[in-house]
């Protein structure tokens, strides 16, 4: 069972026998991809493949810190400017040289992609103006100090500026998906497979392994049986079911590690009619959600230590806050609050709703580690406080922009989501789920709730422009006792997350959840 709270990752497991084939390797992932466009959806199962096709002009490390990538200097000329230097000689894979005009053409594109589900935008919304000194000097002037420049630039993929008119299809089909990365892509069949060979000219080096073909495999049991069978070298996301067999196969090596990533509720706290609540008869009323008491009348009837234990088996922590105790701008103050299925009766009942409403909740089924379990032990839970609650889930491919919606607020009124920090701190899911939504700057894109709260954002707003970072850690931790208090959106547990390995081979855990070859080790 997992025990630590730290952010440092530990291996599991023994490596016995086997020899590995360092030539070609395949992965099975939970999650297929949304698509190859890397500015088109903010999320995991993208990420971290187009992650290795491109590059960013600083890397995160396996624990999310910063290191060069393609800048190899950097810092701040002034309270509002930094500048970069970029690395010299990298050539795209198509053989174009990389300049700062990519660089430029990247960060201008990421607020323009189409129909995006998770806009990168939020890490651009900072930069007021980028201005190229040379081919590998450029400076960016920012809305006031800005601290968080290096590690936004960390989380936005660099395109050639050669592909200036092509389409998330372009890059879907190929043409487009022209990176500098470690990989090059040789092809993406959707529902099937993903292809990679690998780049000798790679600035870091010729990657370990000739060919890469990611496999999607939603069913936890088919991805085990896949690792079992020797048709896959790793898998991602073993299900926690199988955790304590695998331990004792000796052809099998299991790598864990804490994740980032918080499960929770968003609540739409915004609309007057809510589209998934009505009375208990079935009718119409005004959205109970509005009011904080009910919100936190939710979050008091959610067990977690019962979501842990029992439907993660153990392999979770119950949360509190967005983010794990060890990373950057998380609260001191905030414990997990208590189960107390009689203090979420009271306070239904001093909102009005003594005898409680009806209410549907919706996730995804092959999104998260045990998602649909997890939507259906919280529908119990609230409905023996009274809110009759049932269940809908359906593919993640379906779910996500559906549960976007559009400017109106999404087509749900509760909903089971996901969150990974892609900057390793709490200012990311603060200023992705929690900040009132503005397309303008990219705050609140992910806002699926549309909570808004000035005391909130005006708390964020300030950390975001503070230079020193112990100010800035506690400025974030106050926003987050505000989010919190006001119920933003309910937390339920922090994913540990297992990779499973053949013999021979093993997995160094990544905090963002990212499943990468080149975190692939041979022994």
């Amino acid at each position: 069972m997992w025990k630590s709270v730290s952010v440092a990752t530990v291996a599991m497991g023994l490596v016995l026998g086997g020899s590995a084939q360092a030539e070609d390797i395949v992965i099975a992932v939970a999650s297929e991809v949304t698509a190859m466009d890397p500015h088109y959806h903010n999320t995991g199962n993208n990420n971290q493949i187009v992650g290795v096709i491109y590059d960013r002009l600083l890397h995160q490390d396996s624990n999310q810190q910063l290191g060069p990538g393609l800048a190899v200097e950097w810092g701040p000329i002034a309270d509002d400017v930094w500048e970069f230097k970029l690395r010299e000689g990298v050539t795209f894979h198509d053989g174009s040289a990389f300049t700062a005009e990519d660089v430029v053409f990247s960060y201008e594109r990421v607020p323009n992609v189409p129909n995006s589900p998770s806009s990168f935008a939020v890490y651009t919304a900072g930069i007021a103006e980028i201005i190229v000194v040379d081919d590998y000097t450029m400076q960016f002037r920012t809305n006031g100090p800005y601290p968080l420049l290096p590690i936004d630039l960390s989380t936005v993929q660099i395109v050639s500026s050669e592909m200036a008119d092509a389409t998330t299809e372009d890059y879907n089909a190929g043409p487009a998906s022209v990176g500098t990365g470690p990989y090059r892509f040789v092809s993406y069949t959707p529902g099937e497979s993903i292809v990679l060979e690998a780049n000798p000219d790679y600035w870091g080096g010729a990657p370990e392994f000739d060919t890469v073909t990611y496999r999607p495999i939603s069913s936890d049991a088919a991805r085990v049986a896949a690792l079992l069978a020797g048709d896959v070298d790793l898998i991602a996301n073993v299900p926690t079911s199988d955790i304590a067999t695998l331990e004792d196969n000796p052809d099998v090596v299991l790598s864990q590690g804490v994740s980032n990533r918080v499960i929770y509720l968003h609540v739409d706290s915004r609309r007057v009619y809510s589209p998934y609540v009505t009375d208990n008869d079935g009718n119409e009323i005004f959205n109970p959600l509005q009011d904080v008491n009910v919100r936190r009348a939710i979050s008091m009837a959610i067990d977690r230590d019962t979501i842990v234990e029992e439907v993660m088996e153990g392999i979770a922590i119950p949360a509190g806050q967005v983010l794990p105790e060890g990373f950057f701008g998380v609260s001191e103050n905030l414990e997990v609050l208590e189960y107390d299925p009689d203090g979420a009766r009271a306070l239904l009942a001093e909102a009005g709703y003594p005898d409680g409403f009806r209410l549907t909740i919706h996730g995804p089924n092959d999104r998260y580690i045990n998602d649909e379990q997890i939507a259906q032990a919280i529908a119990q839970m609230l409905t023996r406080v009274g809110i009759t609650t049932e269940v809908e889930t359906m593919p993640r491919s379906v779910y996500f922009g559906r549960a976007t919606g559009d400017e109106n607020g999404s087509e749900f009124s509760l909903m089971l989501v996901g969150w990974g920090s892609g900057t390793g701190e709490a200012s990311s899911p603060l200023r992705a789920l929690l900040h009132t939504r503005d397309d303008e700057t990219g705050l609140g894109r992910t806002n699926r709730g549309r909570f808004s709260s000035a005391p909130f954002d005006a708390t964020l707003q300030l950390a975001l422009n503070t230079v020193d970072d112990e100010l800035r850690a506690d400025l974030l931790a106050r926003a987050t006792e505000i989010a919190m208090r006001e119920v933003g959106l309910i937390p339920t547990h922090f994913q540990v997350n297992t990779w499973g390995s053949r013999a021979g081979l093993s997995y160094i855990p990544r905090t963002d959840e990212y499943t990468r070859p080149t975190n692939l080790v041979i022994e």
